[in-house]
């Protein structure tokens, strides 16, 4: 059964990265908000400067939905973005990274500070699929066999694979 809306609530893309990325970070992360929206996703970020503003100028720019789980209780500041369509204000301050989390399928890490940082680490704690574009390099502990960010070095690989991977996740 189709929602009427035309947006599956399960095709939920999250994009983290820091809020004073570099202009070549904002330009993928507004290329991957782009992408997400013409393959019917939605496109959650935290909700502020950045990369956050970037994937969601990207994705309302090609016409679609942007949801921003924010840090704060109301306004203010840079939070939301101008482009954000569904402010969800939390008042949570940093402990709004599990939301992102948890209400993704798909999270993609583009550079960031140790608030992106803490968004990979849940995601992978939450089984959730994490790619990564000049991002925190990690590794499990010597011994363990722990799922990792897939991590792409070319910009044109992680939107081509993004392209793919969102066609082939049904949107009805």
């Amino acid at each position: 059964m189709s929602d009427p809306s035309g947006v599956n609530p399960l095709s939920i893309l999250a994009v983290f990265g820091a809020s004073d990325a570099s202009a070549e970070e904002m330009a993928v992360a507004e290329r991957v908000g782009a992408v997400a929206a013409r393959a019917g996703w939605v496109v959650l970020t935290g909700g502020g400067p950045g990369v956050m503003e970037a994937a969601s100028r990207g994705a309302v720019g090609a016409g679609g939905l942007t949801v921003g789980i924010l840090p704060t209780d109301g306004p203010g500041g840079a939070y939301p973005n101008p482009w954000v369509r569904l402010p969800i204000y939390t008042g949570s301050g940093g402990a709004r990274n599990a939301f992102n989390v948890l209400s993704a399928n798909l999270c993609i890490a583009i550079g960031g500070g140790p608030g992106t940082l803490s968004e990979i680490a849940l995601a992978l704690k939450s089984g959730k699929t994490v790619w990564s574009w000049r991002s925190w390099d990690i590794a499990p502990p010597p011994g363990t066999d722990r799922p990792l960010p897939r991590v792409f070095v070319h910009e044109d690989e992680l939107l081509a694979s993004l392209e793919s991977e969102l066609r082939e996740i049904p949107n009805s």
